[in-house]
């Protein structure tokens, strides 16, 4: 039995010596000091020996236990060691190398634009009003004076979700709400998305950018829209710039008018950029229908109001000279960082 237990040590000290991995040590102290472990077996062979020999096997047991443990402990210490110096040689950084110069982003071009535009309609005193791209018709169509057999609502190609909820073709009815929870004076502008069942080319989306005005008063007439108008033009396309109101007709709206701005490339003469008109169409407006007063609980006789709105993506395209509104989308990024 001491000669089995001196192979025990052996064995152990020769296995201790090739594991490499902490889950191999811990499989060696199971297979020689576990419940059936090498040990343990001679361990259970105690009662056979006589009483003059169970000292000395028991003794030379017991320091065959203790050194087994103690080495493994010592072997487990020592591959944690080794595993944390080829983990930190693998991971370690020359901090001699230079710097990777990380990319900044920027503004979008819309985004670059529309801040523009709300930082001058802000200094005119409107205030920034937002509404649900989700909206029901009536806030979409009816209560802006185009009820459902109104043959305006052809030339809008309307997402509905079912017969009375649609996505927004417009930011007017932002307008509505506004005039509906708050009472004159009102001066607001609304940003936001919009949609249409357009197909996509390089003048239409079926997700776009729309931003309306309204003011609502005592007293506001169109020579308060036309003085607007002039000063946010020149202030976004410069004090030099020209222009011209058209008649035009919108259902909610009365008089309507559309707003062009003297071509900035050939100042009226005619060029590719303005098709040769000399003028470059930007946004619609008018006087706020007394109906559309009227549905928001506003005395038309009391109060008057003017309406604008514009295309986002036009007013860009226009300031940039970009012929595709597809580019604003696609984010390639040769696009955007000439921006």
């Amino acid at each position: 039995m001491k000669q089995q237990l001196e192979e025990i040590k052996s064995r152990a000290a020769a296995a201790l010596a090739n594991a490499k991995l902490p889950q191999e040590i811990d499989e060696l102290r199971v297979r020689f000091l576990g419940k059936k472990g090498e040990l343990t077996g001679i361990l259970k062979q105690m009662g056979k020996l006589s009483p003059e020999e169970r000292p000395v096997i028991g003794q030379l047991a017991n320091e065959v236990r203790s050194w087994i443990e103690t080495d493994i402990e010592t072997r487990l210490t020592e591959i944690k060691a080794s595993q944390m110096a080829a983990r930190l040689e693998s991971e370690k950084l020359d901090v001699t190398l230079p710097g990777k110069r990380p990319q900044f982003g920027a503004k979008h071009p819309l985004s670059i634009v529309l801040d523009e535009i709300k930082e001058i309609f802000i200094g005119m005193g409107f205030e920034i009003a937002d509404g649900p791209e989700v909206e029901t018709d009536y806030y979409n169509f009816e209560a802006l004076n185009i009820p459902k057999d109104h043959p305006a609502r052809d030339t809008q190609d309307t997402f509905y979700i079912n017969d009375n909820i649609l996505l927004r073709t417009q930011t007017s009815p932002v307008q509505v709400r506004v005039m509906e929870q708050k009472k004159p004076p009102i001066r607001i502008i609304s940003p936001g998305r919009v949609y249409r069942s357009d197909a996509l080319d390089a003048t239409h989306s079926p997700l776009f950018h729309q931003i309306e005005g309204l003011v609502v008063d005592k007293g506001i007439t169109f020579a308060d829209l036309k003085g607007t108008l002039e000063t946010f033009i020149k202030r976004l396309y410069g004090e030099d710039s020209v222009v011209r109101f058209r008649p035009h007709h919108f259902p909610f709206t009365e008089p309507s008018a559309e707003v062009d701005v003297q071509c900035f490339n050939c100042k009226g003469e005619g060029c590719r950029l303005c098709k040769g008109e000399g003028w470059i169409e930007i946004l619609g407006c008018g006087m706020v229908h007394p109906k559309v007063l009227s549905n928001c609980g506003i005395d038309p006789e009391v109060y008057s109001g003017f309406a604008l709105g514009m295309g986002l993506e036009r007013v860009v395209m226009r300031r940039y000279n970009i012929d595709d509104i597809r580019l604003f989308y696609e984010n390639d990024v040769r696009f955007l960082k000439q921006f």
